[in-house]
C-alpha cells in the first residue's frame, strides 16, 4: 500500500533531521535519505524536487519543535524572573541529550550559510525568534529591555562551547552568569 503524503513526508524529515544533524547537510545524499525513510526516490523529488527545499522543511519544523519546547519548559516555572533563567536550565538538558551536536542553524549557517539564501535566511530567523522569546521573557520579569540581548549571547556562547568542547556544563556557567546579570538589574 503507497504511503499518504502526509506520512511520506514525515519519514523524509525524521531521517533527514537524523542524517543531517548528525553529519552535516552536505555529507548526506538524496538517496541515502530514501534508504533510510523508505520512501522511493521518485517520490521524494515529487515532494521536495531539490535538496535544499528538504533541507528547509527540516530546519522549519525543527525550529517550531526546538522553540515550542523551550516555550514549554518555561512556562512550567511560576516565578517570572526564575523563567529567564530556566532557558538555561533547558539548554542544560537539551546539550545533555544523546547525539547532541549544538545548534543545528549555526551547523547549517556555518555549512552552507555563504552558498544558500535559504539556509542564511532560516538561521536567522531562528536566531531572531529566540531572541524574541528572550526579550518576553525578560520583558514579563519587568527587567530592563537591554538584559535580553545579553542574555542572547550567553545562551548563544553556550550551544557553541558545548558542541564544541563537548560539555553539558557550560549551560550551568551561562546560567551561573545570567543569574548575576539578573541579580544587578
Amino acid at each position: 500500500m503507497p504511503l499518504d503524503d502526509d506520512t511520506a513526508r514525515t519519514r523524509l524529515l525524521d531521517t533527514a533531521e537524523d542524517l543531517f544533524y548528525a553529519r552535516g547537510v552536505q555529507s548526506v545524499g538524496m538517496d541515502e535519505i530514501r534508504g533510510g525513510s523508505g520512501v522511493s526516490l521518485k517520490r521524494l523529488y515529487a515532494l521536495y524536487p531539490a535538496k535544499e527545499q528538504l533541507v528547509e522543511a527540516y530546519l522549519g519544523r525543527r525550529d517550531l519543535r526546538w522553540r515550542g519546547s523551550l516555550a514549554a519548559f518555561v512556562a512550567a516555572v511560576d516565578n517570572p524572573r526564575d523563567r529567564v533563567l530556566a532557558v538555561f536550565d533547558w539548554l542544560g538538558d537539551w546539550f545533555r541529550e544523546p547525539g547532541f551536536r549544538g545548534c543545528a542553524w549555526v551547523n547549517g549557517y556555518g555549512e552552507l550559510g555563504a552558498t544558500s539564501a535559504v539556509v542564511a535566511r532560516l538561521a536567522r530567523e531562528h536566531k531572531r525568534a529566540f531572541a524574541g522569546q528572550l526579550a518576553e521573557l525578560v520583558s514579563a520579569a519587568g527587567l530592563p529591555d537591554a538584559l535580553a540581548p545579553q542574555l542572547f549571547l550567553l545562551a548563544e556562547g553556550a550551544m557553541v562551547s558545548a558542541a564544541v568542547l563537548d560539555d553539558p556544563g557550560q549551560a550551568d556557567h551561562a546560567r551561573a552568569a545570567a543569574a548575576a546579570l539578573v541579580a544587578a538589574s
